[in-house]
């Protein structure tokens, strides 16, 4: 029984995935060595925790702008030889500019993981709800969207946009809120981005 387990826990360790967001083939710009010795490198967003990463890529990586590439050193097809941790200001301006590219993605490949964060916001304290975190949601409508989630749990991003009055573009309302908790250092709450001090 332990086997089923350990092949049970197999896929998880192995579907850590990245999005790519910048490629450089030849290595970064202000690296002065000769070519041959730049690896071509990536910048990417983790999927699950939406870390900013470093990858150093093989010799025969082939890897395009948005791509999902496993990250996991047990993936057969590695095409990374090193991962790194970054922080915002370390990402290209490309990386930058496809930044919001990329959540959008990520959240598009996992539609209902984000839904349920509709479904199952929580209060943080007396005062603010986890809700009141997203851009343009005051105290109005984060009742509304609990009022509708007590009656039926939401299934889809249109489900929200449908019953919740006031709510347009459930989905890019957590892309502009995701994205501020990658950029931002400072911020007190944090619902999406687990950043380690």
């Amino acid at each position: 029984m332990s086997n089923t387990e350990d092949d049970a826990s197999e896929p998880e360790a192995a579907s850590r995935e990245a999005v790519i967001v910048d490629y450089l083939p030849h290595g970064r710009p202000d690296d002065t060595r000769p070519q041959y010795q730049k690896a071509a490198l990536a910048y990417a967003l983790e999927t699950e925790t939406f870390d900013l990463l470093e990858l150093t890529l093989t010799e025969d990586a082939d890897v395009n702008i948005v791509d999902r590439i496993p990250i996991d050193e047990a993936a057969d097809d590695a095409v990374i030889e090193d991962v790194t941790d970054i922080e915002y200001d370390d990402l290209s301006n490309s990386g930058v500019s496809e930044l919001e590219y990329a959540v959008e993605a990520i959240i598009d490949a996992d539609e209902q993981r984000f839904v349920d964060f509709y479904n199952d916001a929580q209060p943080i304290s007396l005062r603010l709800h986890q809700l009141n975190l997203l851009p343009g949601i005051g105290k109005k409508l984060r009742n509304n969207v609990l009022d509708e989630r007590k009656r039926e749990p939401f299934d889809s991003f249109a489900d929200v946009e449908d019953r919740v009055a006031g709510l347009h573009n459930p989905e890019e309302v957590l892309v502009d809120r995701i994205v501020e908790e990658i950029r931002e250092d400072d911020l007190k709450y944090r619902t999406f981005v687990d950043r380690e001090e």
